[in-house]
């Protein structure tokens, strides 16, 4: 793989964009694209719309979102000790013990996540799973203003910001949702070989999706695409407790799942099998029985409505601090991606029965 592409996943890792506080990584999306892009521009919501062929009248729009579930503070005791309200979908038990960084308008400050110890437990609350509320962050501030002169009220907080090589080319790390889509859409649009490109293609780094979706219903309504491709993570299945018959067969490693329900478009995810098949690109399927909980869901319903499409990256153990992805599975997506919108002539028809 490129260097430079591979580093930028790892800088998008280590920078902090928790919901609704983006704009670290949409600056370090700005300035990987500005070597393949045609046009680059931020709109008023703060996702970032990247271009090739923008002027062409077919247009592809991919999403990846950049925000990441994170913390923000709603409260400071007498004592110093800051209590936080969820960005996102946390599981409070996979917060206790670990260290938090608050992201202050004067810089980083770093604490821990603390809750009583074992010891001091009661019976009843060593069985009942704690709530949000049950923790607190510790910054090492004797009271109250010492903490204030650090950290405000409505600042956002994530936990460490690093990641781990493992074995089988795969990365555990927070938030590879949807940092992982988000590098898949940005290195499909830089991969396209632009001799073959007969349309124009829109990567969108969408924000506030873990907050209701929100980037991108604003972003494709100001591309207003032929096609949407939604680009996120999905569950892999293949580990312990998971029951397949509920939750399908995601291997980890098998390569881009392509989802196949009412939130796609039939037409579009044909087309996007025969790239895979043709390229010998590997590739899953993923039944979705409702409307999804992605990007997808608010590209579909934009304007007069987007034929539409859900290609995810398999991920253990989301929404914690170890989620888990391949390389082997986010090159896939981007290789599908990028030869997808090669094959694509602007009269392409994906109107279902027409």
């Amino acid at each position: 793989m490129d260097e430079k592409a591979r580093n930028f996943f790892y800088n998008l890792l280590k920078t902090p964009s928790p919901s609704g506080y983006e704009e670290k990584i949409q600056a370090v999306v700005r300035d990987y694209v500005q070597d393949f892009a045609d046009d680059v521009r931020t709109d008023s919501h703060g996702n970032v719309i990247v271009a090739r062929n923008p002027d062409a009248p077919f247009r592809i729009m991919f999403s990846g979102h950049c925000d990441q579930i994170g913390l923000i503070v709603n409260y400071i005791d007498a004592e110093g000790f800051v209590y936080v309200l969820p960005l996102g979908g946390w599981d409070p038990q996979t917060l206790v013990g670990v260290r938090v960084t608050i992201w202050s308008k004067n810089g980083p400050v770093d604490g821990v996540i603390g809750r009583k110890a074992i010891h001091l437990l009661t019976e009843e609350e060593r069985r009942r799973v704690p709530k949000i509320t049950d923790l607190w962050v510790d910054i090492g501030a004797a009271n109250k203003s010492e903490a204030s002169s650090s950290i405000r009220v409505g600042d956002c907080g994530t936990i460490p910001l690093d990641y781990r090589e493992l074995l089988n080319n795969r990365i555990a790390a927070p938030a590879t949702d949807d940092k992982s889509g988000l590098w898949a859409v940005m290195e499909a649009l830089r991969r396209i070989d632009g001799s073959k490109l007969n349309v124009g293609v829109f990567a969108v780094s969408s924000v506030q999706e873990e907050v209701g979706l929100r980037g991108a219903k604003t972003s494709a309504f100001g591309v207003n695409p032929n096609v949407g491709i939604a680009v996120d993570v999905t569950h892999a299945t293949d580990m312990p407790t998971v029951e397949k018959k509920v939750s399908g067969d995601v291997l980890l490693g098998g390569g881009a799942v392509i989802g196949k329900g009412p939130n796609m478009s039939m037409k579009l995810v044909d087309a996007l099998v025969d790239v895979a098949e043709s390229e010998k690109i590997a590739y899953q399927l993923a039944a979705e029985n409702r409307i999804t909980g992605t990007d997808a869901a608010m590209i579909q319903t934009t304007r007069a409505g987007v034929s539409t499409a859900l290609v995810s990256i398999p991920n253990r153990y989301m929404h914690t601090p170890v989620e888990i992805v391949s390389w082997d599975d986010m090159n896939a997506v981007a290789n599908l991606l990028a030869r997808y919108c090669e094959s694509v002539a602007p009269g392409d028809n994906y109107v279902p029965g027409v």
